[in-house]
């Protein structure tokens, strides 16, 4: 696609929570029939890569409730280990990996990884539509710090440690981690035990630049996208997930979820990519 789409050319839809109910059902009922549809026009035409892009304290299998699903349905699927190192870094790293991606691309992040996407996402002609998951979705200009404080709701700063770290340029700093007792409610209290523990344990750190950094550009501007908004989350405030929905303009679906749709709404998180990815022509 060599001329990007705004968001006034884009269909914006809103869904009721009792609607969501009914489209993920959809989601859940019709997986058999989607793979069959899916499998039966592989040979037929080229699908976009989906490449994902994980948040904060997380690492490259965070998507692994995700990947086999998109994988059935025919779709090449690649998920960034994402640096946690602070936005300029991470989006640069990004931008390489989307380099060397033959064809087009649906972009989607989770969480943190929103930010970077939208970074990365403008600089790389590949990328043909972006999907944000209970993600941050800045302007150019914004810092995300101040953007998570602009509406209540979010859990996550006081739940946070701060642990003194190497930069990433080698100067003293800090990294973030979630205290292990208050992960299971700011970050997955829809998610079963047993995994939430495993989640807590195995963290990776964000570099606390990660929320002084000035987003410098904004790749949802010129790019189509859709945005999942989790509104039962305590880590990113449902209200700061839909003033960014509707500043995109893009496809917007609410889902009853944690900040973990991965985990605990997978088919809907699933149609969401699909339907993305059915835009991009082959």
């Amino acid at each position: 696609m060599s001329d990007r789409e705004t968001p006034s050319r884009r269909r914006i839809i809103g869904l009721s929570t009792a609607t969501v109910a009914g489209a993920t059902l959809l989601g859940t009922t019709g997986t058999a029939a989607a793979d069959s549809a899916a499998s039966a026009d592989h040979g037929a035409r080229r699908k976009p890569t989906v490449v994902l892009v994980h948040g904060a304290f997380a690492d490259a299998s965070s998507w692994n409730p995700i990947i086999p699903k998109l994988q059935r349905a025919g779709y090449p699927v690649r998920a960034v280990a994402n640096p946690l190192r602070g936005l300029a870094h991470d989006a640069a790293h990004l931008a390489s990996v989307l380099a060397a991606v033959t064809g087009p691309v649906v972009l989607a992040g989770h969480s943190y990884g929103g930010a970077v996407v939208s970074e990365a996402g403008a600089t790389s002609p590949s990328v043909e539509a972006l999907v944000y998951i209970a993600a941050f979705v800045p302007d150019a200009g914004e810092v995300l710090g101040e953007l998570a404080g602009r509406y209540p709701g979010s859990e996550l700063q006081p739940a946070l440690d701060a642990i003194p770290a190497p930069g990433p340029d080698g100067t003293p700093g800090l990294d973030l981690y979630i205290k292990a007792d208050r992960y299971h409610r700011v970050f997955a209290d829809d998610v079963p035990a047993s995994t939430v523990r495993v989640l807590a344990a195995s963290q990776r750190p964000l570099s606390a630049t990660a929320f002084s950094d000035h987003a410098t550009t904004a790749a949802w501007r010129s790019v189509p996208s859709w945005v999942l908004v989790s509104t039962q989350d305590r880590g990113i405030a449902p209200e700061l997930q839909r003033f960014q929905a509707r500043r995109v303009g893009g496809a917007t679906v609410e889902v009853r979820s944690s900040h973990l749709p991965m985990y605990s709404r997978p088919d809907a998180v699933v149609s969401l990519i699909t339907a993305a990815a059915r835009s991009v022509r082959a």
